[in-house]
């Protein structure tokens, strides 16, 4: 995130676009169906987030709730944090055996800006779920896991 009038641009230092964006994530996102937060509230690193997608209507995936793992390296928001599906789920650009969110397949890491956010992310999964190349892809059984 870029402060300021174009002369002194301020840029939002790492651990605190983290606390804006551990905030935003507690105080619930949009209609619900997407939210995320740390996984370990000691990690002064603010590196390693949960993320839960609750499936689109009028999709195969209508209804599952799918957990993530988000992980913000050093470099974060300067470079996108790394993506992975802990539910199996079968989407184009999720590799089938591991379930990490491939960067060549998902424009919005492939292309990352630091504006974008964890939230950013989450949304354009879900919007991908309907896009009409995984919109009907047969999916695993609910309940089933990468690792």
């Amino acid at each position: 995130m870029t402060l300021g009038n174009g002369i002194f641009d301020v840029v939002v230092p790492r651990s605190f676009r983290l606390l804006e964006e551990l905030e935003r994530g507690e105080k619930g996102i949009g209609d619900g169906t997407v939210s995320y937060g740390m996984d370990d509230g000691d990690d002064i690193y603010m590196r390693s987030w949960t993320g839960t997608i609750i499936g689109p209507l009028n999709s195969v995936h209508e209804g599952r709730i799918y957990q993530l793992k988000l992980f913000c390296d050093k470099d974060y928001p300067d470079k996108p944090p790394s993506v992975r599906f802990h539910s199996q789920i079968n989407m184009a650009c999720v590799n089938h055996e591991t379930g990490v969110v491939e960067a060549k397949e998902f424009d919005m890491l492939s292309n990352w800006q630091r504006e974008y956010t964890m939230e950013d992310i989450l949304t354009q999964l879900k919007k991908e779920m309907t896009a009409p190349h995984n919109r009907k892809l047969i999916q695993p059984p609910e309940g089933t896991y990468f690792w």
